[in-house]
């Protein structure tokens, strides 16, 4: 994974590290693997994840088709420099 850090602004460079690393799920990953977990905790984790996932597609699809309201979507202001 590499940032750029552009005119030695670190803080920003830590931001963009920090959100590319949320994306890819290693804090989930570091956190999972600082113990162990029993196969059937591991199981049982998998298959609400599995659930959860497939709500969230469904969900999707229904919002596609009409059936859900669409999200609100965020007004993001614009920045001052």
């Amino acid at each position: 994974m590499q940032v750029l850090v552009r005119d030695n602004n670190v803080d920003q460079a830590l931001r963009v590290l920090k959100k590319k690393m949320q994306r890819e799920g290693l804090f989930r990953e570091m956190r999972a693997r600082s113990a162990y977990e029993k196969p059937s905790e591991k199981r049982a984790r998998e298959k609400a994840e599995g659930i959860r996932r497939t709500r969230k597609l469904a969900r999707k699809q229904a919002q596609r088709e009409g059936l859900l309201p669409a999200p609100k979507k965020k007004v993001i202001a614009p920045r001052s420099r």
